[in-house]
């Protein structure tokens, strides 16, 4: 009997704590219960393994135990690129950009003799996208290929570009359910190159006012029994450089030489031939993963992590800079033992090898760049239809644009907390007519604009375009 009274206590003192813990809300009958929070993003349709179709050039390798997987989200456009293994498999990993944003790299630095790592995952989205990383560990649980076991418990390791900023006017960010989409879908021996993936927005080259379209790139050899494959999601502050010290892809400056190399460029870097775009230098990284099958004790695969890594300053220059969140991850699947099979790749040579094959993935990263629309002189659109075009516009709840007609022309202002690329918000630009539908603002970054005439507008039509839907008509004055 005593011991029934004591637990009776207890209870009235829990009790007493939770009622004072709870809000008011949920002590009186007749509140309405809170709203369930609902995600932005809940009505995006996530694009899977995109690149792959017939038209596209994808990197293909024979390799059963590594597999790939994109996602997309077209409203960004940004997306996400997962990396899954058919065992566990060894990890390393080297951060030496400035602004890194990664998941479990610390676990990895423990250097441990057991195999632990199930998936590398690059997202986009910057540290919203760190959520991606996760998910693919909660799928391999839900999908029961990992339990909650202390030794069969699911690791995915991961890193995020910077794909915001004044290259979308939305702030789209791939998530949880656009990650394990992409986790469910992977394939072995295909990787689609260029837009695509963690590389859907990527950019390049903002050091020197580049601003060129970017993606994510991959490579494989083969030597012997020997498997090395490198891929790479580019969004360097720097600017993607050939063998032969070329500039691979610019905006260039119309006062540069035709012929002017990165050397030249970073000679100039104190008097800058051309002024990099205010705020760009936070909006950059690089984030690879090198995989190889042979067996490497957690020494030669930190070494192999440091060494490719150090490697790609050749490929993108400058690299690692305190705007660069560059993260490499290197992968041992433990299938060859190099000696026993005397291939004669010593750790050094396999480092060595394998720094070239991420040069040539970072050149594989680069997309064909868009093509400036040219404005035609003569009027391709009447006074009607001019003014079904004028209106305000909403890319997002920060970003809009204000179309006016007037005089026979249109003209263009953005609204909101951010430009409309080309368009300011300090005044009106007219907007030149290419067709009857397309309007663009010439300059070095060109931006073309394309209504649809039943109240949306396109701006940039193609693989990188924003969508705008208006909110509100303009007459003509």
């Amino acid at each position: 009997m005593k011991v029934k009274i004591e637990m009776t206590k207890r209870f009235r003192g829990r009790l007493r704590h939770v009622l004072l813990a709870l809000p008011m809300t949920a002590l009186l009958g007749n509140a309405a219960p809170a709203p369930e929070p609902v995600s932005p993003q809940a009505g995006y349709e996530a694009v899977v393994n995109a690149g792959t179709a017939t038209g596209d050039k994808p990197l293909r390798f024979d390799w059963p135990m590594l597999s790939i997987g994109t996602g997309e989200y077209e409203e960004g456009p940004t997306g996400v690129t997962v990396f899954r293994f058919g065992k566990k498999v060894h990890g390393a990993v080297d951060v030496a950009g400035g602004a890194p944003g990664t998941v479990n790299t610390d676990f990895l630095r423990l250097g441990y003799e057991t195999p632990d790592l199930d998936a590398v995952v690059f997202a986009g989205g910057s540290w919203y996208g760190l959520e991606a990383t996760t998910a693919v560990a909660s799928q391999l649980k839900d999908d029961r290929v990992r339990t909650g076991y202390w030794d069969d418990i699911a690791l995915s390791v991961g890193a995020i570009i910077y794909d915001f900023g004044g290259r979308r006017l939305n702030e789209v960010y791939p998530d949880k359910r656009l990650a394990q989409a992409a986790a469910r879908a992977v394939k072995p021996g295909v990787f689609p190159l260029g837009a695509h993936g963690a590389g859907r927005m990527a950019m390049t080259g903002g050091l020197f006012g580049c601003d060129a379209h970017s993606g994510q790139g991959g490579a494989f050899r083969q030597i012997g029994g020997i498997k090395i494959a490198a891929f790479t999601v580019v969004n360097a502050l720097g600017v993607v450089t050939d063998r032969e010290g070329r500039l691979v892809a610019c905006n260039r400056d119309p006062a540069w030489p035709a012929d002017i190399k990165v050397s030249q460029l970073l000679e100039q870097s104190e008097k800058r031939l051309s002024a990099s775009p205010a705020g760009n230098t936070s909006k950059n990284t690089t984030v690879s993963l090198v995989v190889t099958n042979v067996k490497m004790s957690p020494a030669e695969l930190q070494r192999l992590a440091k060494q490719v890594h150090a490697s790609m300053t050749r490929g993108l220059q400058p690299f690692q800079t305190m705007f660069d969140g560059d993260v490499l991850y290197a992968v041992s699947t433990d299938e060859v033992d190099a000696q026993a099979a005397r291939l004669g790749l010593g750790s050094a040579d396999l480092a060595t090898t394998a720094s070239e094959v991420m040069w040539d993935a970072i050149l594989a990263s680069v997309p064909e760049q868009p093509v400036a629309a040219v404005p035609v002189q003569a009027r391709v659109a009447g006074a009607d239809t001019l003014r079904r075009y004028a209106g305000d516009y909403r890319f997002s709840p920060s970003v809009g644009l204000a179309v006016t007609a007037r005089e026979g022309r249109l003209f263009g202002r953005a609204t909101g907390r951010y430009p409309v690329f080309a368009i300011g918000k300090d005044q009106e630009v007219e907007l030149l007519p290419v067709s009857a539908t397309d309007f663009t603002v010439p300059g070095r970054y060109p931006l073309l604009l394309r209504f649809d005439g039943k109240g949306a507008v396109i701006a940039n039509p193609g693989q990188w375009q924003q969508r705008a839907t208006r909110s509100g008509a303009r007459s003509e004055r």
